[in-house]
């Protein structure tokens, strides 16, 4: 598979993991906090900060809306879902001044449209790549306005059917994409570990020769850093300061210490894969002479002496006469009396 570029950054297999702070709606409508999270998302080494781009006409219908109007946990919510959504959806002019922010702090600024008008909402502000969310992987028409932009897609594929993903990557080509990643996602938060099967990034991969990735509603670092060890080449993961905060995501987000600690182990991971071809280091040949053994004479032993087995053993260390040239040694005279433990020398050998 090729890899793809998203700004400076190239992502594909091989290089470190393109990592994603999901902010979403984790900035409560407070443009202060949405600052505190950008520049702690750049400060943690994320490669870009990610918002939601939704408004309360293009996310939800009305009837839904009078169907939700109490929760019983007001930890995750106040008032009704209409009060939530028209507290914490952005502006054009906010969307406009968070990616100022990550402009002066060089993280990338990305978010997820909605509709086809946020699309190009995103476009004006030049993003590098579009994120379509996995609610949206059978919304056709809005996937025919990301591929327009001719710009790299990040797919996610919660809830689809492999059938599904193949439709949708059709549209997306036939509408002039630019390369297309597919995010393994599990629309579940937290999921169950047993439902995640991370092997199906092998899948996605195999199937559609595209860079895969893991979109990760799980809570903690474990999974997320996993998923390099199995092929994501990309890491989206909800992102909050205090899990403490009122609000939907906040529970189940990497904090500012797990964020930074994706970012430093998931380029750790990609390191020590390293290569399928089976190498010894420069630095285990240096360790060579400690680690292995030597052949040493087992016994009071005098000049003339046949060496046999029982006669060998092996102890550290390894800066002689090798255990594996013991078919060497066995049946040979010495050359000269040696007590027990002596380190024996081809010298020492008729």
């Amino acid at each position: 598979m090729n890899p793809i570029q998203l700004g400076t950054r190239t992502v594909g297999p091989g290089h470190p993991p393109y990592v994603i702070a999901e902010v979403g709606s984790n900035h409560n409508g407070d443009m202060d906090l949405c600052r505190r999270l950008v520049e702690t998302a750049a400060r943690c080494g994320a490669d870009a900060v990610k918002f939601q781009s939704w408004d309360k006409r293009t996310l939800i219908g009305k009837a839904e809306y009078a169907r939700n109007t109490q929760y019983a946990d007001k930890k995750r919510h106040f008032g009704s879902l209409e009060e939530m959504v028209e507290r914490y959806q952005f502006s054009p002019a906010q969307h406009a001044t968070v990616a100022g922010w990550c402009r002066e702090l060089g993280i990338e600024f990305l978010s997820s449209a909605f509709s086809p008008q946020e699309v190009d909402m995103l476009e004006g502000l030049g993003v590098v790549c579009h994120k379509v969310a996995s609610m949206d992987v059978n919304n056709l028409k809005l996937l025919e306005c990301f591929g327009r932009t001719g710009k790299p897609v990040l797919l996610s594929t919660g809830m689809a059917s492999l059938g599904e993903i193949e439709k949708a990557l059709s549209v997306l080509d036939t509408a002039g994409s630019g390369p297309v990643a597919l995010l393994h996602c599990i629309s579940v938060y937290p999921p169950d570990y047993r439902d995640i099967h991370l092997r199906n990034l092998a899948t996605l991969a195999t199937a559609f020769d595209r860079v895969v990735g893991f979109s990760d509603h799980t809570i903690g670092t474990a999974i997320p850093l996993a998923s390099v060890a199995v092929g994501s080449c990309i890491i989206e993961k909800h992102f909050t300061l205090d899990k403490g905060l009122d609000g939907w995501d906040h529970w189940i987000s990497a904090d500012p210490a797990e964020l930074e600690a994706i970012v430093r182990e998931g380029r750790n991971i990609v390191l020590a894969l390293g290569s399928s071809v089976r190498t010894v280091s420069a630095a285990e040949m240096r360790r060579r002479p400690m680690m292995r053994r030597r052949i040493l004479v087992a016994r009071t032993m005098k000049k003339g002496d046949v060496l046999s087995e029982g006669d060998l053993d092996f102890k550290r260390p390894g800066n002689g006469i090798a255990p594996d040239e013991a078919r060497y040694v066995v049946g040979r005279r010495l050359a000269r009396d040696v007590e027990p433990d002596h380190e024996l020398e081809w010298t020492d050998l008729e």
